[in-house]
Formats: structure tokens, C-alpha cells, sequence
């Protein structure tokens, strides 16, 4: 396992080596990552985790932050201060990245505590299920002070269970092995968790991602608020969330997803929630589906789209884009006059203007009027970084079609 950087001991700042940046805007801008084509110099004799200090040219402070010369994301910036990265530094941010969640959720139990570069902590990821709490580590730099943000997290949320998730494939690209145990505690039982009324069990330890899409709570309930009865679909459903929101309304609701896994974790929710005899699961490709359910010419009320990330990286953004028109236009061809939908983009890499340009695309191919009613983002416990557009990746559009 790479750790090059001890836990116990703080970083003194007069021994950290130098980097100089050729070009300064975007970090002067609050920018958090510093590519490699923006130094001065070749990387090598770096150690990946390194802690470094930035400067411009002629040799005024810009930043602390860890670099990865394996990277193309070579600097990741911590503090835009001198100040020493230790256990009090990241105490305090963690603290502040709380109080946040404490403050917009009050009340609540569960949700995303640190969100990396949006909290000034990138590579870092913890999110809260009760009292089971799961922490993703993607970079090399963050890798080094593992043991002090575990630490940290169990005298601040005092959990029964804390889950170590790094099974990021981010993680390869930044020489860091892939792992996924439970370091401190014991998992008796899978943590239920609240929204708005319902209740869903969470598998924080095999799930997808750290175990649940908290990220689109609120357009959740905006678009189930729309749904009134009728019957609908919610494809690439993983453990149910939006098809029981809808189910909850007092719709049917068939739950499409290829994760037989998943289907059985969302059919256990809907017992959960009591409204299984509203909710039926099919195991498919929903590409597939979609289109063997057009030959059918069957209408529906509504549909919920959710697809995972098609874009991968900018170098797919086009074969992603025909995909992403596809799926839309197959499923708003499924509904009838007047009839709701709620499609999702997780790719940071599709632009706001992208995903809208692909609803458009989809209207024309089915020669259908299509008004948005709210184009939305991720919950408030993943907020925007305004100097990193990056940090905006979700769009969610709540759509009508007639």
C-alpha cells in the first residue's frame, strides 16, 4: 500500500520542496488543481502524496497542496495559507464541512459530510448513514493522512461502524491499491436511513458507490410531487428510490434495472415502505427494455431516467451523447400526452447546454413538445465549489411532453 506520508507526525512547512506554476489565473481564481502542463520543470524525484509548496515564477507564495507525478492532475491544493497540514488543519475542516450538513439537515441522519474539492478536501469523500459512516479515499495525498481522518471522524460522529469504500477506479490512476473493509466497529446490520417519509436499507459495504445516491434527494421529491396516482417507470432504478417516492404518491411503478442485487435490496424497501403491491421489478438491459416496450406502443403516465455515468472521459463525450439521445428519446416516446419525466446526467463532463441539446435532440426524433418544468442539480450536502465548475456534475431535468 502507498502511505508516503506519516500520520503522526506534522508537516514541517520550511521542508516541503518547491513548485513553481507558469501560468497563475486559474489558482489565484480558487482553482484546486494544478495540471502538470502548468509548472516549471519535470516531476520527477516527487514522491505521489507529496506535500509541496506552490509559488509563481519569481517565487511569491501561492498554495499548499500534495502532487502526484503520476497524474495528469499533478497538485491538488489544500490551504492557500501557510499553515501546517496536520491533525488540528484537517480537524477543522472536517468540523466545518459538518456543521454545514448540521445546519441545511437539521434533524437529519444521513447524509454526504465531506464532498472532496467543495469542502477544500479533495480526494476526500464521507458520507453519514446513521450511525454507520463510509469513507472514499481517491488520491494519493489523502491516502497519506488515512489514519488521521478516521481518527477524526470517530470523536466527531462518535459511529458504530466506519467503512474504508476505495474501490475508486480513480484510485489506480493514482498508484493507490483498491480496498474495501470496515476499519473500525463492526456492521451487525444494514443501516435503514429516512427520506422524506420512506425508509431504504443501504448496503454502505457492497453497494454501488458508498451505498446510496444521496445526491438526488431533493429532485426526488420535487418530481414526486408532480405524481399524482397514474402508472410510470423508473429506469436504472439500483435500490428503488425514485420509483417508491413515486409509489408513495399512490402510482404503480415498474423498477427496471439490470442488478439483480439491486432489485432485491428495492424490493425489500418497498415492503419496507408498504407499498410492494404498487411496485413491480424487472431485471433487464433497459436500452433493451425501452425498445422492445415501443413495439408494444403501451403510454405511461410518467418515467424516471437515472442513468450511471456514460461519459467517462472527454475522449468518450460523443459515443456518450448518442447513448444519452437514444435512452431519452426511447422513453419519451413511452409517454402519454402530458405525461412527466425526470432525466439525470452524472457526467461532469456533459455540459449543462450538452444535456439540454441532448432533450432537444430527443424531441425532434419523436416529434414531441418538450417543456421544462425545473432544471435541477445535486442535494445541498454536495455543494458547488464556484471556482470549480467541476464540482457541478449532476443536471436533473424535470420534464413535460405533449
Amino acid at each position: 500500500m502507498l502511505n508516503p506520508l506519516s500520520q503522526e507526525s506534522d508537516i514541517i512547512l520550511n521542508s516541503m520542496k518547491i513548485v513553481r506554476v507558469k501560468k497563475t489565473k486559474r489558482v489565484l481564481g480558487g482553482y484546486l488543481w494544478v495540471f502538470s502542463n502548468e509548472i516549471e520543470g519535470k516531476l520527477k524525484g516527487f514522491t505521489p502524496g507529496e506535500l509541496v509548496e506552490l509559488t509563481d515564477r519569481r517565487g511569491n507564495f501561492l498554495a499548499i497542496g500534495y502532487i502526484n507525478p503520476r497524474s495528469l492532475i499533478a497538485v491538488r491544493i489544500l490551504s492557500r495559507k501557510k499553515t501546517e497540514i496536520n491533525h488540528s488543519f484537517f480537524k477543522t475542516r472536517i468540523e466545518e464541512a459538518l456543521l454545514y450538513r448540521q445546519k441545511i439537515y437539521s434533524g437529519f441522519e444521513s447524509y454526504r459530510v465531506v464532498f472532496s474539492e467543495s469542502d477544500l478536501l479533495p480526494g476526500l469523500i464521507v458520507d453519514r448513514y446513521g450511525d454507520v459512516v463510509v469513507v472514499q479515499i481517491l488520491t494519493a495525498g489523502m491516502e497519506g493522512f488515512k489514519d488521521t481522518i478516521v481518527d477524526i471522524i470517530k470523536k466527531l460522529l462518535n459511529p458504530s461502524c466506519i467503512i474504508m469504500r476505495n474501490d475508486s477506479p480513480f484510485r489506480q490512476m493514482e498508484g493507490l491499491e483498491i480496498e474495501k473493509a470496515i476499519v473500525d466497529g463492526s456492521l451487525e446490520r444494514l443501516p435503514i436511513i429516512k427520506e422524506a417519509g420512506l425508509q431504504f436499507e443501504v448496503d454502505p459495504l457492497e453497494g454501488q458507490k458508498t451505498g446510496f445516491f444521496l445526491d438526488q434527494r431533493e429532485n426526488r421529491q420535487a418530481f414526486a410531487s408532480l405524481i399524482d396516482g397514474g402508472e410510470g417507470l423508473d429506469l436504472f432504478c439500483y435500490t428503488g428510490a425514485w420509483g417508491l417516492h413515486t409509489a408513495q404518491q399512490g402510482a404503480k411503478v415498474t423498477c427496471v434495472d439490470s442488478s439483480k442485487t439491486a432489485l432485491y435490496m428495492a424490493e425489500r424497501n418497498a415492503i419496507l415502505n408498504g407499498v410492494a403491491n404498487r411496485v413491480e421489478f424487472v431485471c433487464a438491459d433497459v436500452f433493451e427494455y425501452l425498445t422492445e416496450l415501443r413495439a408494444t406502443r403501451k403510454k405511461y403516465d410518467f418515467i424516471v431516467l437515472d442513468p450511471p455515468a456514460f461519459v467517462k472521459s472527454r475522449s468518450t463525450l460523443n459515443k456518450a451523447i448518442k447513448g444519452y439521445r437514444s435512452i431519452n428519446a426511447n422513453a419519451m416516446a413511452l409517454l402519454k400526452k402530458g405525461g412527466f419525466m425526470a432525466t439525470s446526467s452524472c457526467s461532469h463532463h456533459l455540459s449543462e447546454e450538452d444535456f439540454l441539446d441532448v432533450i432537444r435532440y430527443a424531441a425532434q426524433v419523436i416529434n414531441r413538445y418538450v417543456r421544462v418544468i425545473e432544471l435541477r442539480s445535486q442535494a445541498k450536502d454536495h455543494p458547488v465549489l464556484l471556482s470549480m465548475p467541476e464540482t457541478r456534475y449532476l443536471k436533473c431535468a424535470i420534464l413535460q411532453v405533449f
